[in-house]
């Protein structure tokens, strides 16, 4: 990771719908776009839902029941094990979000260098835990948590000296502008002493381009192909020429902030010979 600038994360998450082709096409995407890594998601479905919730009906491309669109969502082994290898091809760093300690498991094979805890998971104990203890870099996205369940895992992840990152997020899937509150980067920042990034929901790029002014030091976005295909996460995402063009307007964002110091650039002076004045002639 390259602390220097925003690690922008292309959060593939199930985007995918089941379809290894189409991660492969988001894959590409964020490669072009300038991404710095793509993520999926992991869940073993029989532990993030009950028997309950999952025998609830619900129409989908894969049947009518909550079970049948989950399972359609899931990728197994052989799936990641061909992720694994085209990313490695594509020359893209990969990583996932699991939802479960099972995925957590399933995960380690791979040997990624950073993991994430979604927002939703950000108060399961046994889950922080259990990613705590392999002591990879984490980002740590803090939607619909409080200052002290934010500082509940924080201190997790000391108590096993595991590097981590805060990602400032509002958990509303597409988010309105005007409930961004990129002022809570500056506030996490100050108030955790770490590094704190940005895991937007929203419909457009101004909020994520204004989170860097705000010294973020990642930016998430979901990727997709079309915001109208079949999926949760879809409306919330931004296609691949945004995402290119929202990694284009960071990278820019980064260099107009500089470094801070306070000089007369060569192309000043050259202005500061015809127009200063010292005096009335």
């Amino acid at each position: 990771m390259n602390f220097g600038e925003s690690f922008i994360i292309a959060e593939v998450g199930i985007n995918h719908n089941g379809d290894l082709n189409i991660a492969k096409q988001l894959i590409d995407g964020a490669k072009w776009a300038g991404a710095d890594a793509v993520k999926f998601q992991k869940r073993d479905i029989n532990k993030v839902y009950s028997k309950e919730e999952l025998d609830k009906p619900r129409e989908s491309p894969w049947g009518k029941t909550n079970r049948d669109q989950k399972l359609g969502l899931e990728f197994d082994e052989s799936e990641y094990d061909e992720i694994d290898r085209y990313c490695k091809e594509k020359n893209i760093i990969w990583f996932a979000s699991p939802w479960d300690v099972n995925s957590v498991e399933f995960i380690k094979k791979y040997d990624l260098q950073y993991n994430k805890i979604a927002s939703a998971l950000l108060t399961h104990i046994d889950l922080l835990k259990a990613i705590a203890s392999q002591r990879k870099h984490t980002f740590i996205s803090t939607g619909m948590s409080t200052i002290d369940e934010i500082g509940a895992a924080i201190n997790i992840f000391k108590e096993y000296e595991c590097s981590f990152e805060l990602m400032h997020c509002n958990s509303t899937y597409p988010m309105k502008d005007i409930d961004a509150n990129l002022r809570v980067i500056r506030t996490l920042r100050h108030m955790f002493d770490c590094r704190v990034g940005y895991s937007g929901h929203e419909v457009g790029l101004i909020p994520s381009v204004v989170a860097v002014a705000m010294k973020a030091t990642s930016i998430e976005r979901h990727i997709t192909l079309d915001r109208a295909m079949y999926g949760s996460d879809q409306a919330a995402s931004v296609e691949i020429g945004g995402f290119k063009k929202m990694v284009d307007y960071i990278r820019l964002a980064e260099r107009c902030l500089g470094d801070g110091i306070k000089l007369v650039t060569a192309d000043e002076e050259k202005i500061k010979a015809k127009l200063r004045r010292t005096k009335d002639f």
